[in-house]
């Protein structure tokens, strides 16, 4: 049976279009495969000597590692450190004053030394025209089982960190 010339030339221009999709998908696919090979190289760790993507993961997997144990013991310094300094001085409150009126200068002082838990030690120093004397009284969580003047109190609540009372004399 004899093909009608129409139908050929129909049936040619539709296999030239598909052909033509063909290679257009061929090329489409062909890029992309293209794309995928790159990223896979670089994955690898292909060219200029780099290492490939399982061995970076491993390597960083490893520095964390070494990261969390450094901090684990900068923690364990951090908590030793806090302890040893929680006996060390860390408040101070000085009151100056004159302890005799007919002194000047403010030359008598009280100052309060004092650790976190508010333990330490009360020095006074009271200045007069021929001698000078000085006392020294412990401090537990802030106060004393000696009797404290008004300045040695001032300067106890002013290395606590409460307003310092004004000094009377």
């Amino acid at each position: 049976m004899p093909f009608d010339p129409d139908t050929l030339s129909i049936l040619a221009l539709v296999a030239v279009g598909l052909a033509t999709i063909a290679c257009v998908g061929v090329l489409l696919i062909t890029r992309r495969q293209a794309k995928m090979r790159r990223s896979y190289t670089v994955l690898q760790g292909r060219g200029q000597g780099r290492e490939d993507f399982i061995q970076a993961v491993q390597r960083h997997v490893e520095q964390v590692g070494e990261l969390r144990t450094e901090l684990a013991e900068v923690a364990r310094h951090g908590s030793e450190t806090r302890i040893q300094l929680s006996g060390a001085v860390q408040h101070v409150g000085v009151v100056r004053y004159d302890a005799f009126p007919d002194m000047g200068g403010r030359l008598s002082f009280s100052a309060a030394l004092l650790d976190e838990r508010g333990d330490g030690v009360v020095l006074s120093s009271i200045n007069g025209r021929s001698e000078t004397r000085t006392y020294a009284k412990p401090i537990r969580g802030g106060a004393s089982e000696h009797n404290l003047s008004d300045e040695e109190r001032s300067a106890i609540a002013q290395a606590l960190g409460g307003k310092p009372s004004k000094v009377l004399r």
